[in-house]
């Protein structure tokens, strides 16, 4: 196949392009990547990805890596879950660009120390203050979310597919004293009855 996906399962990244790919209906070919099964700082891969993170993207010669940018490519192509009015399109790049540079940063020590029980995330201020800031970020998605059914507006699109994925891994860990957001947990089920999110949003894989 001209189309292939470097990078493990396990990886919440790229479940998104996996997702994506099943709601396009599209045939590609994956390759595992990523520790433990293959380390991605193999010379072969680097020329691929100089950071060493899966996933990477192969379509025919082009070669796309960051998750979110082949989100993007991927439905820019096809036509389809991405508005064709630049307002819209701007708003769905909005929700991605604060999936990754504000929501998942918050998680971060929370998620070693709890759901991944990484023996050198031991620090319970840490703990509490990456749980406050990820409350917080799920507070403003939840505020998002009580106006609107979708993550940008009125229509599916891959803003929803970054976010259900992030909303998974809240519902996945076992934090204490987790606040409940209501349009939150009502847009996370709506994923999961997706038949293309709905292999991503079941067991979580730290």
């Amino acid at each position: 196949m001209s189309l292939k996906v470097l990078g493990r399962v396990t990886s919440i990244n790229v479940r998104k392009v996996l997702w994506l790919l099943s709601e396009l209906d599209i045939g590609f070919e994956r390759e595992d990547w990523g520790l433990p099964l293959r380390d991605p700082k193999a010379a072969e891969f680097l020329k691929l990805n100089p950071n060493a993170q899966v996933p990477v993207l192969i379509d025919e010669a082009f070669v796309l890596w960051e998750s979110n940018a082949i989100l993007t490519y991927l439905a820019h192509k096809h036509g389809a879950f991405v508005p064709a009015d630049p307002k819209a399109r701007a708003l769905v790049d909005q929700w991605l660009y604060w999936q990754l540079g504000e929501l998942n940063p918050a998680w971060g020590y929370a998620v070693n120390a709890l759901l991944r029980r990484n023996p050198a995330y031991t620090d319970e201020q840490r703990v509490a203050e990456s749980v406050a800031r990820w409350t917080r970020m799920l507070g403003i998605l939840d505020g998002q979310l009580s106006k609107h059914p979708y993550v940008a507006g009125e229509s599916f699109t891959i803003a929803d597919i970054a976010i259900g994925l992030s909303s998974h891994r809240w519902f996945s860990t076992p934090v204490p004293g987790r606040t409940s957001f209501a349009a939150v947990e009502d847009h996370y089920s709506r994923m999961q009855a997706r038949a293309a999110g709905a292999p991503w949003l079941t067991v979580e894989t730290p």
